[in-house]
């Protein structure tokens, strides 16, 4: 089994996107953040944060959700309110990150790394919720049912084989212990 490294994934990633859609994957010091290719960078550029494997596998998820448009923006163009945040503020965070933090999970599994659902609102002291837990559990299991979209896909496969995990079943997608 090959070790779980930041290296190693961003050499699965860059090799499976670099060339076919342009997109590298890449260590950060400080925040996470999608930025597009300009004048200084020719390549679009997916930065973790502190070289977290967690942080990597979280914005690859958002990488995987974005569309073509979104992928020529920063930050693919979302809102972001940083800690602090109220509870219909919570919500809506919520609401937008289901999609994300179900291809986080599969990934996850994947590459056989433990997954964490995130609320990101560690100033106002608030988990993941439990409805918020169980639409993302609904998520993975509608991807299992209908299909994973190409992109994370592709990533899945490449993760699995190199990591040597199992095949993703639903069985494996409990809420028991989260």
């Amino acid at each position: 089994m090959n070790p779980r490294t930041p290296e190693s994934l961003i050499h699965l990633f860059n090799g499976l996107f670099s060339e076919s859609l342009n997109t590298v994957l890449e260590r950060g010091d400080d925040e996470p953040i999608y930025l597009p290719a300009d004048d200084k960078h020719l390549q679009h550029r997916i930065i973790f944060a502190h070289g977290f494997f967690a942080s990597a596998l979280h914005e690859l998820s958002h990488w995987c959700v974005a569309g073509e448009q979104r992928r020529l923006l920063v930050d693919f163009g979302y809102w972001y309110k940083p800690d602090g945040r109220t509870a219909a503020e919570q919500a809506e965070f919520e609401k937008v990150e289901i999609k994300p933090q179900a291809l986080e999970w599969l990934l996850s599994e994947a590459a056989g790394h433990k997954f964490h659902f995130s609320a990101d609102n560690l100033g106002a002291n608030m988990g993941a919720s439990d409805s918020f837990k169980a639409s993302v559990q609904q998520q993975v299991l509608q991807y299992l049912t209908e299909g994973i979209p190409e992109r994370p896909a592709q990533l899945i496969q490449a993760l699995q084989q190199y990591y040597g995990t199992p095949p993703l079943t639903p069985e494996r997608f409990s809420l028991e212990g989260k």
